[in-house]
């Protein structure tokens, strides 16, 4: 379940209204969970997520103007997606049930929505069906979501952390508002664990946690907002047991069984490390780069900027000596989109080793920057008349394509005649290396370019 978006430091309290059903009912007893307890009650102690909750967007419609409408909210866990199903069915006073993906069948399915339908009808109270892990669904589960939608006799907030026009079918994905919710920034975890320290529903200002020991939660949150109060817990946990009032690095460490790595994402360690990986894929180390990868990994390093300079990379140093290093990265970078962290380490680490042990060229690099470096020097001349476009009127008068070549019309597909302007016309942008799968292009492009220069 999904528990983030809490509260703001010094958020006002705000008596919590009853839920009329679902696992949220009752958790605000104080052996609950930290992350549970903390859970906002209001939109105003919401954290993060400020795209939403602009005045007029349709979440605050939804909740504050209490108008019928299904959210589908998308965005990796610890971010809020079961938190605003909670408020919307607080602040609206409409029951809430919830019906896990995981474990519940058609039959159960069906089953809620009848029963909201009833209820509507003998006492006018509206239902707030929320589905957790919408995604695990088959096509019939969520089929059978559908009346219910359209009809209006619940209003369906489904949660997942998977793209939903991959994994959502499309009559109940056009019947629903999408909302798409993004990791929480450092600041906002910060703030998480701030309240969390001072709130009467947490530690009441009886604990304090000293800034290393805070910057390491910060780190292994990894913009979850659940998993920084789930660490916190452990580790105020720890240190009271030992009879302490600070929660220190050490104790944190020992509490959540991780040693803190010393890596700041705004730093120095930021940018050396992500260099150092870099180089050693470059360098075809794939130890190396899997230790850098991880060391990134495990200081909460955002995947997605992993990913790009993973996609960089492989145009940069390997090209065309191996042709299938860009599709590789790409498809890890769409991997994190699709499936997110933890699960979409393996698609990176995969995507790392490929990159590492393919041989390597910079050829393509070294094209393009040779090709701007002309451009920047004004080396600018007239595209040559043949290739020009010659399909509006008058261009022919002009003389524009009237000695055009058709390329397909010429043996082996190519034609003698001049592509670049004069003003490049013996320029040598991009030279093969001998290495890899760019051997094979180096011998052909030799030839190609020997016929079309007509030599």
């Amino acid at each position: 379940m999904d528990d983030g978006l809490f509260d703001t430091p010094g958020a006002p309290s705000v008596p919590s209204a009853p839920i009329g059903g679902g696992t949220l009912a009752g958790n605000t007893h104080a052996s609950a969970p930290l992350a549970v307890r903390m859970r906002p009650r209001t939109l105003d102690e919401l954290v993060g997520q400020t795209h939403l909750l602009a005045v007029g967007s349709p979440l605050r419609r939804l909740i504050e103007g209490d108008q019928p409408m299904s959210l589908l909210l998308w965005g990796p866990p610890g971010t809020g997606k079961t938190t605003i199903a909670s408020i919307v069915s607080q602040q609206t006073n409409r029951v809430f049930v919830e019906v896990s993906a995981v474990a519940a069948g058609i039959k159960e399915v069906r089953a809620s929505i009848d029963a909201a339908r009833a209820r509507l009808v003998s006492s006018g109270q509206e239902t707030v069906l929320f589905v957790d892990e919408v995604h695990r669904f088959t096509k019939a589960q969520q089929d059978a979501l559908l009346p219910g939608v359209e009809n209006r006799w619940v209003t369906l907030v489904a949660a997942t952390t998977e793209n939903p026009f991959f994994s959502v079918i499309s009559p109940l994905l056009s019947r629903s508002l999408l909302l798409t919710l993004e990791p929480l920034t450092d600041d906002d975890i910060r703030g998480v664990v701030a309240s969390a320290l001072k709130d009467e529903r947490g530690y009441a200002g009886q604990v304090e946690v000293e800034d290393d020991a805070l910057d390491h939660l910060v780190r292994l949150a990894g913009g979850d907002a659940r998993r920084s109060l789930t660490y916190l817990e452990a580790a105020a946990g720890a240190a009271v047991a030992r009879g302490l009032d600070r929660v220190d690095l050490a104790t944190t460490e020992t509490a959540v069984d991780r040693a803190a790595v010393r890596y700041d994402r705004q730093g120095d360690q930021h940018y050396d490390v992500t260099s150092a990986f870099i180089k050693s894929i470059r360098g075809s180390d794939a130890d190396a780069a899997l230790h850098y990868l991880a060391r990134m990994i495990e200081a909460g390093e955002d995947p997605r900027f992993i990913a790009r300079r993973l996609v960089i990379l492989a145009s940069e140093d390997i090209g065309l000596a191996d042709p299938t290093a860009l599709p590789t990265a790409v498809a890890a970078a769409q991997a994190v989109q699709l499936i997110g962290m933890p699960e979409a380490r393996l698609n990176l680490a995969q995507a790392t080793i490929a990159l590492a042990v393919a041989p390597k060229s910079n050829a393509v690099t070294l094209g393009i920057d040779a090709a701007s470096a002309d451009v920047r020097a004004g080396k600018i001349g007239p595209v040559p008349p043949h290739l020009r476009d010659a399909h509006y009127a008058g261009s022919k008068k002009l003389g524009h394509g009237s000695e055009y070549i058709y390329s397909h019309d010429e043996p082996y597909g190519i034609a003698e005649q001049q592509y670049p302007p004069d003003v490049v016309l013996d320029a040598h942008y991009y030279r093969p290396t001998g290495l890899g799968a760019e051997a094979g292009i180096r011998e052909r492009w030799e030839r190609v370019r020997r016929i079309i220069r007509g030599r």
